[in-house]
Protein backbone atom coordinates (compact mmCIF):
# COMPACT_ATOMS: atom_id res chain seq x y z
CA UNK A 1 0.00 0.00 0.00
CA UNK A 2 1.11 3.76 -0.66
CA UNK A 3 0.97 6.29 2.18
CA UNK A 4 0.42 9.99 2.07
CA UNK A 5 0.58 10.83 5.68
CA UNK A 6 -0.55 14.37 6.69
CA UNK A 7 -0.68 16.71 9.64
CA UNK A 8 -3.39 18.78 8.17
CA UNK A 9 -4.84 17.07 4.71
CA UNK A 10 -3.53 18.26 1.43
CA UNK A 11 -2.98 22.08 2.07
CA UNK A 12 -0.55 22.91 -0.28
CA UNK A 13 0.85 22.44 -4.43
CA UNK A 14 3.65 20.06 -3.41
CA UNK A 15 1.20 17.75 -1.08
CA UNK A 16 -1.14 17.97 -4.22
CA UNK A 17 1.19 16.69 -6.45
CA UNK A 18 2.38 14.18 -4.15
CA UNK A 19 -0.79 12.85 -4.30
CA UNK A 20 -1.11 12.76 -7.72
CA UNK A 21 1.94 10.91 -8.11
CA UNK A 22 0.77 8.28 -5.46
CA UNK A 23 -2.20 8.18 -7.49
CA UNK A 24 -1.25 7.85 -11.07
CA UNK A 25 -4.29 9.57 -12.41
CA UNK A 26 -6.60 12.47 -11.91
CA UNK A 27 -8.70 12.75 -8.81
CA UNK A 28 -11.48 13.64 -10.90
CA UNK A 29 -10.96 10.01 -12.20
CA UNK A 30 -10.29 8.92 -9.19
CA UNK A 31 -13.44 6.95 -6.22
CA UNK A 32 -12.88 7.90 -2.93
CA UNK A 33 -13.74 6.30 0.84
CA UNK A 34 -13.37 8.80 3.70
CA UNK A 35 -13.63 7.52 7.09
CA UNK A 36 -14.60 9.58 9.92
CA UNK A 37 -13.99 7.13 12.84
CA UNK A 38 -11.51 8.70 14.91
CA UNK A 39 -12.94 12.13 15.43
CA UNK A 40 -16.04 10.67 17.08
CA UNK A 41 -13.88 10.60 19.99
CA UNK A 42 -13.32 13.88 20.64
CA UNK A 43 -15.90 16.77 22.00
CA UNK A 44 -17.94 17.84 19.21
CA UNK A 45 -17.45 14.77 17.17
CA UNK A 46 -20.82 14.19 14.96
CA UNK A 47 -20.58 18.06 13.97
CA UNK A 48 -17.02 17.15 13.10
CA UNK A 49 -17.85 14.02 11.17
CA UNK A 50 -20.03 15.66 9.25
CA UNK A 51 -18.40 18.69 8.12
CA UNK A 52 -15.19 16.13 6.97
CA UNK A 53 -17.65 13.99 5.48
CA UNK A 54 -19.36 17.02 3.24
CA UNK A 55 -16.33 18.78 2.36
CA UNK A 56 -16.39 21.58 4.99
CA UNK A 57 -13.54 21.58 6.37
CA UNK A 58 -11.14 24.20 4.30
CA UNK A 59 -8.41 24.18 6.88
CA UNK A 60 -7.77 20.28 6.60
CA UNK A 61 -8.82 19.78 2.62
CA UNK A 62 -9.44 15.70 2.35
CA UNK A 63 -12.67 15.16 0.70
CA UNK A 64 -13.20 18.36 -1.19
CA UNK A 65 -10.79 18.06 -3.81
CA UNK A 66 -13.07 16.95 -6.64
CA UNK A 67 -13.27 12.96 -6.45
CA UNK A 68 -14.71 10.86 -9.23
CA UNK A 69 -16.59 9.17 -6.38
CA UNK A 70 -16.88 9.82 -2.67
CA UNK A 71 -18.15 7.16 -0.21
CA UNK A 72 -18.35 6.93 3.72
CA UNK A 73 -16.69 4.11 5.44
CA UNK A 74 -17.72 3.89 9.45
CA UNK A 75 -15.56 1.47 10.89
CA UNK A 76 -17.99 0.90 14.09
CA UNK A 77 -20.59 -0.54 11.92
CA UNK A 78 -18.21 -2.87 9.88
CA UNK A 79 -18.24 -6.04 13.10
CA UNK A 80 -21.73 -6.35 12.48
CA UNK A 81 -22.08 -6.84 8.58
CA UNK A 82 -21.26 -9.71 6.02
CA UNK A 83 -17.66 -8.84 5.29
CA UNK A 84 -18.93 -9.46 1.66
CA UNK A 85 -21.41 -5.96 1.75
CA UNK A 86 -18.15 -3.79 2.35
CA UNK A 87 -14.78 -5.74 1.12
CA UNK A 88 -15.31 -5.68 -2.97
CA UNK A 89 -16.26 -1.82 -2.35
CA UNK A 90 -12.46 -1.59 -0.32
CA UNK A 91 -10.93 -3.57 -3.07
CA UNK A 92 -12.10 -1.55 -5.70
CA UNK A 93 -11.27 2.10 -4.43
CA UNK A 94 -8.56 4.34 -5.39
CA UNK A 95 -7.86 6.04 -2.25
CA UNK A 96 -9.14 6.20 1.77
CA UNK A 97 -9.22 9.52 3.37
CA UNK A 98 -8.69 9.12 6.80
CA UNK A 99 -9.63 11.57 9.37
CA UNK A 100 -8.40 12.44 12.28
CA UNK A 101 -9.38 12.36 15.83
CA UNK A 102 -8.10 9.97 18.69
CA UNK A 103 -5.11 7.69 17.24
CA UNK A 104 -5.96 5.07 19.60
CA UNK A 105 -10.09 4.93 18.92
CA UNK A 106 -9.35 4.90 15.68
CA UNK A 107 -6.51 2.09 15.97
CA UNK A 108 -9.27 0.04 17.96
CA UNK A 109 -11.96 0.15 15.19
CA UNK A 110 -9.60 -0.54 12.65
CA UNK A 111 -8.56 -3.81 14.34
CA UNK A 112 -12.53 -4.65 15.14
CA UNK A 113 -13.70 -4.14 11.76
CA UNK A 114 -11.09 -6.00 10.11
CA UNK A 115 -9.69 -2.97 7.90
CA UNK A 116 -6.20 -3.45 9.32
CA UNK A 117 -6.04 -6.53 8.76
CA UNK A 118 -7.12 -5.69 4.86
CA UNK A 119 -4.58 -2.60 4.55
CA UNK A 120 -1.78 -4.42 3.66
CA UNK A 121 -3.21 -6.25 0.28
CA UNK A 122 -4.51 -3.39 -0.80
CA UNK A 123 -3.74 -1.13 -3.87
CA UNK A 124 -5.32 1.86 -2.77
CA UNK A 125 -3.09 4.95 -1.97
CA UNK A 126 -3.89 5.64 2.02
CA UNK A 127 -4.08 9.21 2.66
CA UNK A 128 -4.25 10.39 6.42
CA UNK A 129 -5.09 13.33 8.47
CA UNK A 130 -3.38 13.93 11.74
CA UNK A 131 -4.96 10.91 13.75
CA UNK A 132 -5.48 8.99 10.83
CA UNK A 133 -1.67 9.41 9.63
CA UNK A 134 -0.36 8.58 13.14
CA UNK A 135 -2.21 5.40 13.49
CA UNK A 136 0.28 3.64 10.98
CA UNK A 137 3.12 3.95 13.63
CA UNK A 138 4.40 1.45 15.69
CA UNK A 139 3.30 3.66 18.38
CA UNK A 140 2.25 7.46 18.93
CA UNK A 141 3.76 8.34 22.11
CA UNK A 142 2.30 8.81 25.89
CA UNK A 143 2.04 12.28 25.17
CA UNK A 144 -1.56 11.53 22.59
CA UNK A 145 -2.97 8.79 24.54
CA UNK A 146 -6.14 9.65 25.35
CA UNK A 147 -9.00 7.13 24.75
CA UNK A 148 -7.73 4.58 26.28
CA UNK A 149 -7.79 0.84 24.44
CA UNK A 150 -9.05 -1.99 26.59
CA UNK A 151 -5.53 -3.79 26.35
CA UNK A 152 -3.69 0.00 26.98
CA UNK A 153 -0.54 1.22 25.78
CA UNK A 154 0.14 3.26 22.92
CA UNK A 155 0.17 1.03 20.13
CA UNK A 156 -0.55 1.63 17.21
CA UNK A 157 -0.47 -0.44 13.66
CA UNK A 158 3.27 -0.02 12.73
CA UNK A 159 2.75 -0.40 8.87
CA UNK A 160 5.06 2.37 8.56
CA UNK A 161 8.30 2.25 10.40
CA UNK A 162 8.11 5.62 12.33
CA UNK A 163 5.86 7.61 14.35
CA UNK A 164 4.70 11.32 13.84
CA UNK A 165 4.05 14.38 15.65
CA UNK A 166 1.42 16.34 14.00
CA UNK A 167 0.93 20.06 14.01
CA UNK A 168 4.07 21.25 14.87
CA UNK A 169 4.15 24.94 15.94
CA UNK A 170 0.57 25.45 15.47
CA UNK A 171 -0.96 28.86 17.12
CA UNK A 172 -3.84 27.23 18.02
CA UNK A 173 -2.18 24.22 20.04
CA UNK A 174 0.73 25.33 22.43
CA UNK A 175 1.41 21.78 23.51
CA UNK A 176 2.69 21.24 19.74
CA UNK A 177 5.80 23.32 20.18
CA UNK A 178 8.95 21.98 18.64
CA UNK A 179 10.07 21.39 22.63
CA UNK A 180 7.41 19.46 22.87
CA UNK A 181 7.92 17.28 19.86
CA UNK A 182 11.67 17.03 21.58
CA UNK A 183 10.03 15.34 24.92
CA UNK A 184 7.44 13.00 22.83
CA UNK A 185 10.44 11.60 20.51
CA UNK A 186 12.55 11.42 23.43
CA UNK A 187 10.18 9.04 24.78
CA UNK A 188 9.86 6.52 21.70
CA UNK A 189 12.13 3.07 20.63
CA UNK A 190 12.56 4.04 17.27
CA UNK A 191 12.49 7.35 14.78
CA UNK A 192 9.83 9.68 14.65
CA UNK A 193 8.72 12.74 12.63
CA UNK A 194 7.29 16.26 13.81
CA UNK A 195 5.16 17.68 11.13
CA UNK A 196 3.67 20.98 10.49
CA UNK A 197 0.52 21.35 8.87
CA UNK A 198 2.51 21.99 5.44
CA UNK A 199 4.17 18.89 6.10
CA UNK A 200 3.18 15.28 4.56
CA UNK A 201 5.11 11.92 4.62
CA UNK A 202 5.36 10.31 1.28
CA UNK A 203 5.69 5.91 1.82
CA UNK A 204 5.89 4.25 -1.86
CA UNK A 205 7.47 0.85 -1.68
CA UNK A 206 9.12 1.06 1.22
CA UNK A 207 11.01 4.88 0.58
CA UNK A 208 10.31 7.41 2.52
CA UNK A 209 10.20 10.64 1.18
CA UNK A 210 9.22 14.45 3.25
CA UNK A 211 6.67 16.35 1.17
CA UNK A 212 7.31 20.00 2.64
CA UNK A 213 6.51 23.72 2.07
CA UNK A 214 6.44 24.46 6.19
CA UNK A 215 9.06 22.90 8.57
CA UNK A 216 9.69 19.31 10.54
CA UNK A 217 12.63 17.72 12.12
CA UNK A 218 13.21 14.03 12.09
CA UNK A 219 13.90 12.59 15.58
CA UNK A 220 15.95 9.36 15.74
CA UNK A 221 16.90 7.18 19.01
Amino acid sequence: MKFLLTSAGVKNTSIHNALLDLLGKPIAESSALCIPTAIYALPNGPVLASRFISGREPNCPMCELGWKSLGVLELTALPSLNPELWVPMVRQTDILLVNGGDPLYLCYWMRQSGLADLLPSLGAVYVGLSAGSMVMAPHIGQDFVRWTPPTGGDETLGLVPFSIFPHLDHKDLPDNSMADAERWAAGLSGPGYAIDDQTAIKVSDGAVEVVSEGHWKLFTP
